[in-house]
């Protein structure tokens, strides 16, 4: 690179050149593995401290530059690859369940809800793979999008699909999906924009409405021989399993994303907030007003509530 210097003459001022040594350039792309526990001040969000970016190789990104394209164009290339990916295993993940079902290898209830369970699960832990621009969030709401758009066609009766109904509805009747279900999936897409990877609370919330609350429904069914006072339809045990693995999940998930770099815990604190957020979700979710409220309403609802003030504080 060089610059220009004029020097004056006699007649027309004709431009002569001098080199100047171009510095090296210095990058300011901050890395994961100098965020951690140790690492620099994060960005305050919701009040917490929060947000590193994700994982990533220079070594590719120089290889995109080389070729002339830019930062943007590579990251929508990686975002639009994950969002195939994630959409692709969640599928998987449904066709599996469904021949484990038809196989007789699992009771129908038992299928939905460990589809319940892990599909919420894994498309958090695939977060990470999208890239650190503003617009990853986004492309990471498509896939529960898509799913959304998917419940909605069969729902509505506008297409049929038994796989479906026998795989996230109780009874496969396909109005079942209009409620439950589709609710389910219109809190992932909200907890990814509004909350992404770079908050505990959205983390949180998905962990206590899909680990907890599926959970204690399996273990309600199996072993939910003694009832709740107030609500018949519950159990002692769902509900200890609810806020257990409520609990479990939650912290587990935050030590995910802790160890990647995205957020600083302090660890004491953070599993007293996690608890008291898993013990009113639990106590929301024993309450006799499935038929007024849906759970996948209900408890993501108290659980963001609780988790806004305890970590805003």
């Amino acid at each position: 690179m060089t610059l220009l210097s004029f020097t004056p003459s006699s007649r027309l001022p004709v431009p002569t050149f001098s080199t100047v040594r171009r510095q090296p350039f210095v990058s300011t792309t901050h890395h994961p593995q100098s965020c951690g526990l140790l690492g620099s001040k994060p960005i305050p969000l919701f009040g917490l401290r929060t947000h590193c970016p994700a994982p990533y190789d220079v070594s590719i990104r120089s290889k995109f530059l080389s070729f002339g394209l830019s930062a943007s164009v590579e990251d929508l290339i990686r975002d639009a690859g994950a969002t195939a990916a994630v959409i692709g295993g969640a599928y998987v993940l449904v066709f599996i369940f469904d021949n484990l079902t038809e196989r007789k290898l699992l009771n129908q209830g038992l299928s939905r809800k460990l589809v319940h369970i892990l599909s919420g699960v894994l498309f958090m832990l695939c977060w990470p793979i999208f890239s650190t621009s503003t617009e990853a969030r986004y492309f990471a709401a498509l896939v529960p999008l898509v799913n959304c758009l998917r419940l909605l066609v069969n729902g509505l009766s506008l297409a049929s699909d038994d796989r479906l109904n026998k795989s996230v509805t109780r009874e496969g009747n396909p109005e079942e999906l209009l409620r439950g279900p589709l609710y389910y999936v219109l809190v992932l897409i909200f907890c990814a924009l509004a909350f992404w990877r770079d908050s505990p609370i959205g983390i949180i919330l998905l962990a206590i409405m899909c680990g907890g609350d599926g959970v204690a429904d399996i273990f309600g069914r199996r072993f939910g021989a003694v009832k709740i006072p107030y609500n018949p339809q519950k159990s002692w045990a769902g509900s200890i399993a609810m806020f257990v693995f409520g609990f479990l999940f939650s912290t587990g998930m935050l030590y995910y994303y802790s160890a990647l770099g995205y957020f600083q815990l302090d660890w004491t604190s953070t599993m007293q907030k996690v608890a008291l957020v898993s013990l009113v979700a639990t106590a929301v979710e024993s309450l006799p007003t499935t038929k007024v409220v849906d759970d996948n309403i209900s408890v993501p609802l108290a659980s963001m509530a609780v988790a806004l003030l305890s970590f805003s504080n």
